[in-house]
């Protein structure tokens, strides 16, 4: 005597490949999802207790990196400029202005104005910004187009295989050092290529190859193993 419909069979493979499927497609949401701006909060400009616009200091005015951020070259912090260093200029020029009050508040009362992290790392991960400066990877790598950024917001996901994508494969993204600072550098071509030390370069791949051999640069298997960022 048969118990079950002949239609059971059909029922119990389709329900089979739909939960299949149902999970395979929840998984690629959450996977889409942990890397949505939501998470990574790329492209979201975050609020400071003053409007500090990157694209008028940097573009506008032409002040070098390395004016605020003192410590990039030789530290693993960049350095977030102290008041003071604000005030060398603002102590002269837009000395009224209201959303300035703030700036000159911290310069009156001594006390430290409290920035919003943007490109902020997990405690877990190591990050040494001196290393990347020295070895010729340029700030717009990681932080984008800085100098046109009227409020600052993270270029990049920050997650690990955003890093990876560049620690497998340096050759890509290495630059002269002299060029490092440059917002505008570009990459070379037959059109436009880069001279270092009197030898023409019109390839990207074939420049980065030669620098990562004149910068020492450790070899893929170094920079990918799990120690040098999770220490």
């Amino acid at each position: 005597m048969q118990i079950f419909h002949r239609s059971t069979n059909t029922i119990s493979r389709a329900t089979i490949f739909g939960a299949i499927f149902i999970v395979a497609v929840l998984l690629w949401a959450a996977i889409q999802f942990q890397r949505s701006p939501y998470v990574t909060y790329a492209g979201v400009a975050r609020p400071q207790p003053a409007p500090f616009s990157h694209q008028h200091h940097v573009a506008g005015l032409g002040i070098d990196c390395r004016y605020c951020h003192t410590s990039v070259e030789t530290s693993s912090f960049a350095g977030i400029p102290p008041t003071k260093t604000c005030m060398n200029c603002h102590s002269q020029i837009w000395t009224g202005a209201p959303m300035l009050e703030p700036v000159r508040e911290s310069f009156r009362s001594g006390k430290s104005l409290v920035w919003n992290r943007v490109n902020d790392l997990p405690d877990f991960v190591y990050f040494n910004h001196s290393i990347h400066i020295n070895k010729g990877v340029g700030c717009n790598t990681c932080h984008g187009p800085v100098d046109r950024m009227p409020l600052m917001y993270n270029y990049a996901s920050l997650q690990m295989e955003w890093c990876l994508d560049c620690h497998r494969a340096p050759e890509k993204y290495l630059r002269p050092r002299d060029q490092v600072f440059n917002m505008r550098y570009e990459q070379p071509s037959s059109g436009k290529p880069v001279t270092v030390d009197g030898k023409s370069y019109m390839d990207q791949v074939s420049l980065g190859m030669d620098l990562a051999h004149k910068y020492d640069l450790r070899t893929v298997g170094d920079i990918t193993s799990c120690s040098t960022c999770h220490r």
